[in-house]
């Protein structure tokens, strides 16, 4: 379901353009000018930018891109990162599909996956960001030890994963089918937060690159 239209979206988004990162594509195989040759981490469907601003926050001497797809999302992520005052974090509006022209070859060191949209047919299981098409593109920008971590609270999807990355030849590492039972210092997105009042389950998975 697509967000309603955010008043006064344009504005917003002019303020916090700095942030914004303009034809993406012509920046393939350059990002580590922009990073100021900082290692590269990705979020992908980044929402209304929690995660990644406070991850930004923490870990300076890395540069964090927030890819969304959702105008309506993305100027939260903005305003968040822009009041934050953060020089190591940008916005790009557009879809994971594109990733491989926006990214060349081992341009990435980690991408991070927090609550994606599981799409429960099979029919759509193509659109799945853990998808074998996607998993090729991941593993095409990811560096030579390059990770994904995955967040959901869908268990089907989680499974799902779990056996893809496996049998995309992934290596699996700090499993857990309830990560607020064990970790409770993580940083949370703003779905995660409502999730864990729900009492819901929280499943984690970090899948290294051969």
């Amino acid at each position: 379901m697509r967000m309603r239209k955010k008043p006064n979206l344009e504005e917003r988004l002019k303020r916090c353009e700095q942030l914004v990162i303009k034809e993406p594509e012509s920046l393939r195989g350059k990002w580590s000018e922009l990073s100021g040759g900082r290692r590269i981490c990705l979020e992908i469907g980044c929402g209304k930018g929690r995660f990644i601003t406070e991850t930004a926050k923490e870990s300076q001497e890395t540069f964090f891109i927030g890819i969304e797809r959702e105008p309506g999302a993305i100027v939260m992520a903005l305003e968040k990162a822009y009041a934050a005052g953060l020089s190591n974090i940008g916005f790009i509006n557009a879809d994971a599909a594109s990733l491989d022209s926006i990214f060349d070859e081992r341009e990435v060191e980690g991408i991070y996956l927090n609550f994606s949209d599981p799409w429960p047919k099979n029919r759509h299981a193509k659109r799945r960001l853990t998808h074998e098409g996607f998993l090729k593109k991941y593993n095409k920008i990811l560096c030579e030890n390059g990770w994904i971590f995955l967040k959901t609270d869908n268990e089907r999807l989680f499974e799902y994963s779990l056996n893809s990355f496996s049998d995309f030849g992934y290596r699996l590492k700090n499993i857990t089918f309830n990560l607020h039972e064990t970790d409770t210092r993580i940083i949370t997105t703003e779905y995660e937060e409502r999730f864990i009042s729900q009492g819901m389950r929280i499943y984690r998975v970090e899948a290294h690159k051969k």
